[in-house]
């Protein structure tokens, strides 16, 4: 897929590591695009927004990031580790492989540009 320097992990690993509260899923597009659509688990932080602090509690878990597809994740990987999470993948194919892997995804009602 990508020459990432971060490395990437499946769905279903993902899916298994959030089950048993080892990882944290963190959506790096912007909150237009997550209110459109989004994991259930993932918490937003978009790129134009990061801060480490925000994640300061949770060094001991598993970072794993994601967008739409994946290359926006590895195009800012740099910015990503540098956050000083500890052991940080991303979501190989983002939340389109996600969706593929039979996972759902979820949506925030009242969405501008959305039908009622």
């Amino acid at each position: 897929m990508s020459n990432s320097i971060l490395k990437a992990v499946d769905a279903t690993t993902v899916r298994g590591w959030l089950n048993e509260n080892r990882a944290v899923l963190i959506d790096i597009r912007e909150a237009d695009e997550h209110a459109l659509e989004h994991i259930a688990e993932a918490r937003l932080m978009p790129l134009s927004g990061f801060d480490s602090i925000d994640y300061s509690h949770e060094h001991d878990k598993i970072a794993v990031f994601h967008c739409k597809m994946g290359g926006r994740t590895s195009s800012a990987a740099q910015q990503i580790l540098n956050i000083g999470l500890g052991e940080v993948y991303q979501l190989e194919g983002g939340i389109q492989a996600w969706k593929a892997a039979g996972f759902p995804c979820g949506r925030t009602s009242g969405h501008y540009g959305e039908n009622p």
